[in-house]
């Protein structure tokens, strides 16, 4: 059968469940740097500004992924992610609270900051789990698969609910959904203590790991995720401005939505073939089509188009993902796996925040139409950055050191 390999990566014990719980912990990816815009924005009339709390919330999310997961790497899943939650909550409310009771815009920036600097990264527990329940078995590249289809699942559904809750419940509503789900699924990830990698604490008179970012393919996938985050934030915050221009605000969730769904096939389609490339060649094709695919966007005449358009380009997304994610686990060593696999969602999320700012500026300067432009100079930067550093993707280096 076509899914089978699926079907066998599920019956891993307590496969099915893990996964789950990170489903709902990460659905919020999709929802709060977008909920982040629909609530500043009509509540201060400035796309700037909103952009420039969103990106506050990715690079401090991104900035202290890494260091988290460092700490998951040495302490364990469970003992960092109820603090880091706590501190969630805190930062979550208190930027919404701000937001609502029209405090000093410079109070939204702390907010923001502690609320994305304590998101634990559940996309990167979760993998983890499955490097530690399948490693040296073939279903882990399937597993990654999975892992990659259910984030475009995340967003697909995640802009639709969070542009509904936002447009037609409350400004604050999408926002307070995303925390909701953030908690319930943290909460439920933690609980589930069997299949938790071990913690990689070193002995008494061991030296403890040294960074990832001592291997130079890392680096350069770190650089590529940068400018595939810029190609997500950029779209973003066009896309919102661009429909509500044409006064059809709500219509963002489905054309993003369209965007992941386009994504989702193909990252089903991926995790079937038994493929026979190496995974770094498999990244520079998907980088390659991504950026041919995001060029026609400025020439959208209207939001049927884009919907189009993005949808199509969709395609490119999944199959570079899952490549960059086969390469980091080759790469780095089982001690660093989930501070490594944080460095990539930094990488992401620092392109996503400085570009999410600079679509922002583009807007109230311009247009949303102009905004696009800054995601096909995003899709040429991850083009030439894949190029440059495919040698160095090439390398298998010993990683005993580390």
């Amino acid at each position: 059968m076509l899914l089978d390999p699926y079907r066998r990566v599920l019956s891993v014990p307590g496969g099915a469940a893990f996964s789950a719980a990170g489903f709902v912990a990460r659905l919020p990816i999709s929802m709060q740097t977008l909920g982040i815009v629909l609530l500043v924005a009509p509540t201060t009339g400035s796309y700037a500004l909103a952009g420039a709390v969103s990106a506050t919330f990715a690079l401090s999310q991104a900035l202290l992924s890494p260091p988290l997961g460092r700490l998951v790497d040495r302490l364990g899943q469970a003992r960092v992610l109820v603090p880091a939650l706590a501190a969630h909550t805190l930062g979550g409310l208190a930027l919404v609270g701000l937001a609502l009771a029209d405090a000093p815009m410079w109070t939204l920036f702390p907010a923001a900051a502690l609320y994305g600097a304590s998101y634990p990264q559940p996309g990167s527990l979760v993998r983890a789990r499955w490097s530690h329940a399948l490693a040296g078995s073939p279903l882990l590249p399937t597993a990654f698969s999975l892992e990659s289809v259910i984030d475009e699942v995340i967003f697909v559904v995640g802009p639709v609910l969070v542009t509904v809750l936002a447009t037609e419940v409350a400004p604050a509503a999408g926002l307070l959904v995303a925390y909701a789900l953030s908690a319930i699924g943290g909460l439920a990830l933690a609980a589930q203590r069997r299949t938790e990698p071990p913690r990689q604490a070193p002995g008494r008179g061991q030296a403890r790991p040294r960074s990832v970012l001592r291997l130079a393919g890392v680096r350069v996938l770190i650089a590529v995720a940068f400018a595939l985050g810029a190609i997500f934030g950029s779209i973003e915050v066009a896309t919102v401005a661009f429909t509500d221009e044409r006064g059809q605000a709500s219509a963002a969730g489905l054309v993003l939505a369209l965007l992941a769904g386009g994504s989702l096939i193909a990252g089903v389609w991926y995790g079937t073939v038994d493929w026979h490339s190496e995974p770094q060649r498999r990244l520079v094709l998907g980088i390659m089509l991504l950026a041919a695919a995001v060029a026609p966007l400025p020439l959208a005449p209207n939001i049927q188009v884009l919907a189009v358009l993005a949808f199509v380009g969709g395609f490119a997304i999944s199959p570079a993902l899952i490549a960059g994610f086969a390469l980091l686990d080759r790469l780095v060593p089982p001690a660093s796996r989930t501070e490594g696999l944080a460095w990539f969602s930094t990488g992401i999320g620092i392109g996503l925040a400085l570009a999410s700012s600079i679509a922002g500026q583009v807007v109230d300067a311009a247009s949303g139409r102009a905004a696009f432009g800054v995601t096909v100079a995003s899709g040429l930067l991850a083009a030439g950055l894949v190029i440059a550093g495919a040698r160095r993707l090439a390398d298998n280096p010993d990683t005993a050191g580390i």
